[in-house]
């Protein structure tokens, strides 16, 4: 049972990864969220390459968050903006870092994920994508202060 319970987990964590790459693609691109999420679960979960495997995503919790992410963008990006200095509005930090907080305020403002998994869930994305940076640190304070705004009986 504990062996089927990680797998679940690791993919419900490969699925977060995925659903900030599908944002950061669909605000590059200006791809549509349907165009993005089928590119995705076609050539990219559990998918096999010369370069090497991508990991296997739970495609239900990766449609969520996308969803909520889109339909939800105008809120969380202000819950994002009150969460971060003045001086950094939302649209000058870094697209990555812009598809993450959306991702990870979805779980936050429409899902319902514990905080404390989804600051942890989503900190790790940020290593992923910068590993010697600053960038995990800033995203667990900014999460965290998002967290406390958007479900603070969960503190």
């Amino acid at each position: 049972m504990t062996a089927k319970r990680d797998e679940k987990r690791q993919m419900k964590s490969a699925s977060r990864l995925y659903a900030v790459q599908a944002l950061f693609q669909m605000e590059v691109s200006g791809q549509t969220v349907e165009a993005v999420t089928r590119e995705f679960e076609t050539h990219r979960f559990g998918a096999v390459y010369e370069e090497g495997a991508f990991a296997e995503g739970d495609v239900e919790h990766f449609r969520a968050v996308v969803g909520a992410a889109v339909n939800w963008q105008a809120k969380i990006d202000q819950l994002t903006d009150r969460a971060l200095v003045a001086a950094w509005p939302i649209d000058r930090i870094d697209p990555v870092l812009r598809a993450l907080f959306r991702a990870a305020g979805a779980e936050l403002v429409d899902m319902a994920t514990p905080p404390k998994v989804a600051i942890t869930e989503y900190v790790d994305v940020a290593k992923a994508f910068f590993p010697d940076g600053k960038e995990p640190k800033f995203v667990n304070a900014v999460l965290d202060h998002m967290a406390r705004e958007a479900k603070p009986e969960a503190f």
